[in-house]
């Protein structure tokens, strides 16, 4: 029995694969160590992964830099925006070039590494074990913060619990952009939120397309001084924005795609 195990494992590393989707907008001073973590973490693992970095109308040295490092690691694809959309419309880009190249999941990061290339191994060992969607968590045992100012930290837990009680999931950090979905289900999704908002719409989606998800314990840091400002916006109209999608899943409102499809 544990020999048949190991060798169906065997095959299905040799059968998956993946890629990093990471949006860059204005990440010149990220780039290159972002890339050099992410390459050392495919270095040593058995499922074949490449990154895909999609430069999204950056007006600094990001698309410059990214290009000698495409040179210089095979692994990397470069995708690029000539105008800036925001991280959905990046997003957008990332899977459209994931499902032309024929990856079975897509996992999401962002380029100032506040999510860890260490938890990497965690999630393509859930891809092994065929999860649809695959959610890092701060909100399970061993998941956590570190360095995040508290009023970011508030409005994350507050944001959570509603979106939790609201999409009846099981996923514990709804808000979180680190995860890993399988591509052909991105593919049957209409995306139109330009802005952070997608990873809730994404959820929505998924409510009704995905059939397991999976949370990864994990801890979020924060960027460094360093690393400029985060992009992300905490104004009221963003934070309502997010909660939409959730409110609509739980009056039962069917995505238009879904509803096609039952149709």
């Amino acid at each position: 029995m544990e020999k048949s195990y190991e060798r169906n494992i065997g095959s299905m590393r040799e059968a998956l694969s993946f890629c990093i989707v990471v949006p860059m907008y204005n990440e010149e001073q990220n780039v290159k160590i972002c890339v050099e973590r992410l390459m050392s973490q495919l270095e040593f693992i058995a499922v074949p992964g490449h990154l895909i970095a999609v430069n999204d109308g950056s007006m600094d040295q990001t698309l410059d830099k990214l290009k000698e490092l495409e040179q210089i690691y095979p692994e990397i694809i470069v995708v690029n925006r000539e105008q800036n959309g925001g991280y959905g419309a990046a997003l957008s880009s990332g899977v459209d070039e994931a499902a032309i190249r024929g990856y079975d999941y897509a996992l999401f990061m962002g380029a100032d590494l506040t999510d860890n290339p260490d938890y990497i191994p965690e999630f393509v060992n859930k891809m092994l074990q065929g999860y649809d969607v695959i959610k890092a968590s701060r909100y399970v045992p061993g998941g956590g913060v570190d360095g995040v100012p508290f009023s970011r930290s508030f409005i994350s837990i507050i944001g959570n619990y509603l979106a939790r009680n609201l999409f009846h999931l099981p996923v514990s950090d709804c808000t979180n952009g680190f995860r890993a979905v399988k591509v052909d289900l991105l593919k049957k999704m209409p995306f139109s939120e330009p802005g952070f908002a997608v990873i809730m719409e994404e959820l929505y989606h998924l409510k009704y397309q995905a059939n397991s998800f999976v949370d990864i314990p994990y801890v979020l840091t924060s960027r460094a001084a360093d690393q400029g400002k985060s992009k992300f916006s905490y104004k009221p109209k963003v934070l309502l924005t997010y909660l939409w999608y959730p409110v609509k899943a739980f009056f039962g409102v069917i995505p238009e795609a879904k509803r096609k499809g039952i149709e």
